[in-house]
């Protein structure tokens, strides 16, 4: 067993003083993803931070039109909360696509913002691993990798990020705030905030140490109301995507104007296909361009062994999603 000490913080301000003494200290919030990686032996911090106590949990207007969501919100709130419903469909509809009701429940904005992999070999603990040891290669790129990524991979990784939440926020291009341990605040838009693996497959975000997510941002953007979320998986209910789809469509008359569009379950990151939104924009909304653009969006693909068929699912996804957002009275 690795030993840890445990600490609850009462504010923002104690849990980052908290974090600055002690560069293994780890943030607990929901543990729906971290508590796993404890019983596992894949997370051995040196100390945890519960910051339960320390508030960020509300949802509210901001000046622009848009939402400021806190970290500590959980996703059932999120989910059901009437502005998120309406202003960001695409949010409620990937929320309500991932886990269970109960993890839901726990769960909280900030910590599904950084969910790890669930590649087995990152989770089995013994396997050769560069995410979880830096340096012991990946079993990975031999191994059984029917869920692995086809995009954004490397030699180093092509572990999959795992969440639906972070590839709609990515469509509607949210703005990550955080507090650093020495007091600043910082607003990382969330196409900045992903690391694809590349040669350092264990450095996942821009997030220094100790610093902690404290409310995501999202923009007043009228059309964003024109939005879905399309998950593929092997079963319906708490099972991760094979292929999923975020779109926001700005439509207007008979016109595609412009688009948002992300991937999940096909990459290292949530994949932002600004390939897709260039070849979409300025089209009709018909079948046609919808395979276009999805065939544009997995153009840079790299299937390994066992993966190859999500190329062929993730088009079909985007497609679909594509056609369902199109469609959408708003």
């Amino acid at each position: 067993m690795n030993p840890f000490s445990y600490t609850r913080a009462g504010s923002v301000e104690s849990a980052c003083q908290a974090a600055a003494g002690n560069g293994g200290a780890k943030f607990v919030a929901g543990g729906t993803t971290l508590v796993d990686l404890l019983k596992l032996n894949v997370e051995r911090p040196s100390a945890l931070i519960d910051i339960n106590g320390v508030g960020l949990g509300e949802i509210e207007e901001t000046p622009g039109g848009g939402l400021r969501i806190g970290a500590m919100a959980r996703n059932s709130q999120v989910a059901a909360d009437g502005r998120v419903k309406e202003k960001y469909p695409v949010l409620t509809e990937a929320l309500l696509s991932g886990a269970s009701p109960q993890l839901r429940h726990m769960a909280t904005v900030g910590g599904n913002l950084l969910q790890r992999t669930r590649c087995p070999y990152f989770r089995d603990g013994y396997s050769a691993c560069n995410k979880r040891q830096p340096g012991t290669g990946c079993a990975a790129l031999a191994g059984f990798n029917r869920s692995h990524a086809v995009l954004g991979g490397s030699e180093q990784c092509i572990a999959t990020f795992p969440g639906d939440m972070p590839v709609a926020l990515t469509a509607l291009e949210a703005v990550i705030h955080t507090r650093k341990t020495d007091g600043t605040e910082s607003a990382t838009p969330i196409g900045d905030f992903y690391i694809s693996d590349g040669d350092d497959p264990a450095r996942e975000t821009v997030l220094g140490r100790g610093e902690l997510i404290t409310a995501v941002e999202l923009p007043g953007t009228d059309w964003l109301r024109r939005s879905v979320y399309v998950k593929a998986r092997d079963r319906e209910s708490f099972n991760f995507a094979l292929a999923s789809a975020a779109v926001a469509l700005d439509v207007r008359g008979n016109r595609i104007e412009s688009a948002r569009i992300a991937l999940g379950g096909v990459g290292t990151k949530p994949w932002r296909s600004h390939l897709a939104e260039e070849a979409i924009a300025g089209t009709e909304p018909i079948a046609a361009v919808y395979e276009a653009v999805a065939e544009a969006a997995l153009r840079d693909a790299h299937p390994a062994k066992h993966n190859g068929f999500k190329v062929e699912l993730a088009r079909r996804t985007l497609a679909r999603a594509l056609q369902l957002a199109s469609a959408k009275r708003v």
